[in-house]
């Protein structure tokens, strides 16, 4: 039997408008679709007559190993991710899992991650430079993490946040916010981003002071500004650094 194809899938925040046209076209050909529950269910009324097999959050080595193993098979299977598969997605494992799988060809599909749709909803924060960091040390000890907070805060980075708490998390975005006024003002702009493209989405821009009281978790991706970022009118925007543009800015 011919092996089929492993497609890693980014849906993008998870609104059907928000999923590429190469994604959904992807979906529509597979006879499988793999991925934590969530992210199915948000997919599931596109595609409801697909089989679907799903793992808990902690699942993922698992997941990627049943879905090389169907593909393995001769089936065309999608592995599904929020976001973009390679970022903070599942395209690494499957990857370092498919060399357990040498006839199985794999082919990664980006999406719209939450860092881009998630300054979309909060106005232009990532004009200029910007980083990603995730708050969540199951994979990253904490003084990695607290490492390059403080590198890009000393950098004037515009910082996305990833996983800033979970139930098993609590106080990390506090414990973050903390570490960047090391270096940061208290009133530097910030803006968090909840539930993208979802039936619950919200947006608030605040200081980094407030949003170090602020309540965060996993569906939320939060926005740390640069030197230059403004408010305008509960909207986070960050000029592109040229100078004219930041003489029309500081007007």
């Amino acid at each position: 039997m011919n092996s089929g194809k492993l497609y890693v899938v980014g849906i993008g925040p998870g609104s059907e408008e928000d999923m590429t046209i190469r994604a959904r076209n992807t979906l529509e050909k597979c006879d499988y679709i793999y991925g934590y529950k969530v992210y199915c269910d948000l997919v599931k009324p596109l595609f409801p007559d697909k089989e679907y097999i799903t793992t808990a959050m902690t699942g993922e080595e698992k997941r990627v190993e049943l879905a090389l193993s169907k593909a393995a098979e001769g089936y065309d299977v999608a592995l599904i991710c929020s976001g973009d598969s390679g970022v903070y997605g599942m395209a690494g494992l499957a990857y370092e899992f498919g060399a357990k799988f040498p006839d199985v060809k794999i082919e990664i599909i980006p999406g719209v991650t939450a860092a881009l749709s998630g300054a979309a909803l909060l106005g232009a924060p990532l004009i200029h430079d910007f980083c990603l960091i995730s708050l969540s040390d199951r994979l990253t000890k904490m003084e990695l993490i607290e490492k390059r907070l403080r590198a890009a805060a000393s950098a004037d980075m515009v910082i996305v946040i990833y996983n800033p708490e979970s139930k098993g998390r609590k106080g990390y975005l506090s414990h973050a916010c903390d570490i960047l006024m090391e270096v940061l003002p208290p009133d530097r702009v910030c803006g968090i981003a909840r539930n993208i493209g979802r039936s619950e989405e919200e947006r608030s821009v605040m200081t980094l002071n407030e949003l170090k009281d602020a309540q965060a978790d996993m569906f939320c991706t939060v926005f740390i500004g640069n030197s230059s970022t403004k408010d305008f009118s509960g909207f986070m925007v960050t000029p592109r650094g040229y100078a004219i543009e930041n003489k029309i800015f500081n007007r």
